[in-house]
This record gives C-alpha cells, sequence and structure tokens, in this order.
C-alpha cells in the first residue's frame, strides 16, 4: 500500500487492532522522501528519470517514441498578497474540448515558434514535443505545488530562463483571451497559466516487482503501465492475484483506511491468502507486516504512522 505523508492524517489514531499491529510490524530504514521518489521506488524507468509527459504521451496517442516530451498542462493561479498561488489543474479545473479548441490556436504560434509544437489530444494534458537531445530543467509536479506559491516551484538557474520567459509570455496570451472571460460568465475558474512537468523521453524499459497497480493517480498509471497491468483503485481491499500495489496517496481519513484497508489485508494476511503487507508512506516510512509478529506482544501499540 503506498500512502501519503504520515502528517496527512494530521492528529487521527488508529484504534487498537490496527495500532497493536503496526506496533509490532518491522520498520525499515527510511527512504527518500516525496510523493515522485516514492513511485520510483516501486517502478523504475531506464534510463531513471521522471518521464511522465513521454509515458503518458504514448498512452494517448503512441507517438512518444523519437522525440522529449514536456508536459504543458492549463492550471488557475490567484495572485495574492504574497505572490501567486496554484489553486486548480486537471479534472480539478474542469477543462474541456471546448477550452482546448478555444485556447490551443492563440498559443500555438508562440511554442511553435521555440521549437516546441503544443497540441493536446486530451483536453487536461496539453504536449510540447522537443528535439530529443533537449536540456531540460527539473521542472516540479502540480501536485506537489498545489495551494502554494507557484514562485517557490519555477525552474530555476540557466536552464530555467528560457522556460519562465516562455511561460510569461503564455500567460500574457491566455490572461488576454476571450474565452477566459465567458468560462468566468459561467461561473468557472479562468484559465490563466501553464504548468511545465514531467520532461523527459520515453524510457526504454519501466522495471518493477509488481504484477499490478491499482491507482486513480494519472502519473502512477503512467509510470506503471509500462511494467505490469495498471488499473484503476477499487473502492476498499481486494485480494490480488500476484503482487500487487495500491496507491492510496490520496486517502485522507485514517478511519476509512483502517476498516476498509488495513484490517482487511491484515485479515489475509492471518489467513496466509497474502504472504506479507507492505506500507510505503511518501515521507519516506515503511513497515512490514508478517504472520509471526503476533508474537510480538511485548512491543506497545503505534496509534500514529511514524511514533
Amino acid at each position: 500500500m503506498l500512502l501519503p505523508e504520515a502528517h496527512r492524517f494530521g492528529k487521527q489514531s488508529l484504534q487498537e487492532q490496527a495500532a497493536r499491529a503496526l506496533g509490532r510490524a518491522d520498520r525499515a530504514p527510511p527512504n527518500k522522501p516525496g510523493r515522485r521518489a516514492q513511485l520510483l521506488r516501486h517502478f523504475e524507468p531506464t534510463p531513471k528519470h521522471w518521464p511522465i509527459a513521454a509515458l503518458a504521451r504514448q498512452t494517448d496517442v503512441g507517438d512518444a517514441a523519437g522525440s522529449a516530451w514536456l508536459r504543458a498542462d492549463p492550471v488557475h493561479i490567484r495572485p495574492d498578497i504574497n505572490g501567486a498561488r496554484l489553486l486548480a489543474y486537471g479534472d480539478a479545473l474542469g477543462v474541456g474540448a471546448e477550452d482546448r479548441d478555444a485556447l490551443l490556436p492563440a498559443l500555438r504560434p508562440l511554442f511553435g515558434d521555440a521549437g516546441f509544437p503544443i497540441d493536446a489530444p486530451v483536453p487536461a494534458r496539453w504536449y510540447l514535443r522537443l528535439p530529443r537531445e533537449a536540456k531540460l530543467p527539473d521542472f516540479a509536479d502540480p501536485a506537489q505545488a498545489l495551494g502554494e506559491d507557484v514562485f517557490e516551484h519555477l525552474a530555476s538557474g540557466p536552464d530555467g530562463r528560457r522556460w519562465r520567459a516562455l511561460l510569461s509570455e503564455a500567460q500574457v496570451v491566455l490572461h488576454n483571451h476571450p474565452w477566459n472571460a465567458e468560462r468566468a460568465r459561467r461561473g468557472r475558474a479562468p484559465i490563466n497559466s501553464l504548468w511545465f512537468w514531467g520532461g523527459g523521453v520515453l524510457p526504454d524499459r519501466v522495471a518493477s516487482a509488481h504484477s499490478a497497480l491499482h491507482s486513480d493517480d494519472e502519473s502512477a498509471v503512467a509510470l506503471a503501465r509500462p511494467a505490469c497491468a495498471a488499473s484503476s483503485l477499487p473502492a476498499r481491499w481486494t485480494e490480488p492475484e500476484g503482487d500487487a500495489a495500491f496507491d492510496l496517496d490520496g486517502e485522507r481519513d485514517l478511519a476509512r483506511l483502517q476498516q476498509d484497508w488495513l484490517l482487511p489485508a491484515l485479515a489475509s494476511l492471518a489467513a496466509g491468502r497474502i504472504g506479507a503487507l507492505d506500507i510505503d508512506l511518501a515521507d519516506g516510512r515503511a513497515y512490514r507486516f508478517g504472520r509471526g509478529q503476533r508474537w510480538r506482544f511485548w512491543r506497545k501499540p503505534q496509534r500514529r504512522f511514524g511514533e
């Protein structure tokens, strides 16, 4: 089970049965923190980088080979007294075909003149095609920056300067476009910026110990699909065939996690229907549950992850 950082659960506590099992579980040495690092622990591309744009493009269109790709997804940013904050992207922004068809023609000359053609085979996923040898800075994922000051997440250094300039020009185009006034008239947030992220080339391969990933995260599914079966996350624990990963990064309700996932999985473990249960948190903490741990009765219950 892939879980968010422990602090995402706030002050919620596990109930006795789950707390006792967590206290008796094996703790692994701390891993590198961060959602990206968490996914790369389970799905490793060769060469090792973060090629979400190329992998998603291959899924959407099938033409990712031979070029580098960069996502340039539509987003809504709101200025405030301390800067500007990323408030919505992707499905939360409600980008539809009519948005794409209205805004993309205005952006094509800008990116075409820069040598980076832009298109959007899926309304909420916009792509830039780059030369395969293009040098790209390290762009932050939009999920990492959501709700935060965007200036803290812009690409820095000499490689980032060009992209900051392109972004500023794109923001001017979008701000002046009449379609955003129409979106506002309909009570929808304007698409007033783009988010560059996930750049790179299609990997030669993606390796994983898992035979399946169950996730509602588009990035996780794109990364895993070359290595294993990938499908949406079920509503609750379902015993897998083989070594499966369940991506629960979006879960914030510890009681629901306990009742729908952790306790049923521990019951499967106790009955011998699964061999082990691993929990990997995005902050780098990791636990392994095994059948023999029930005899560790001297260990205290652990009410929260990371205690």
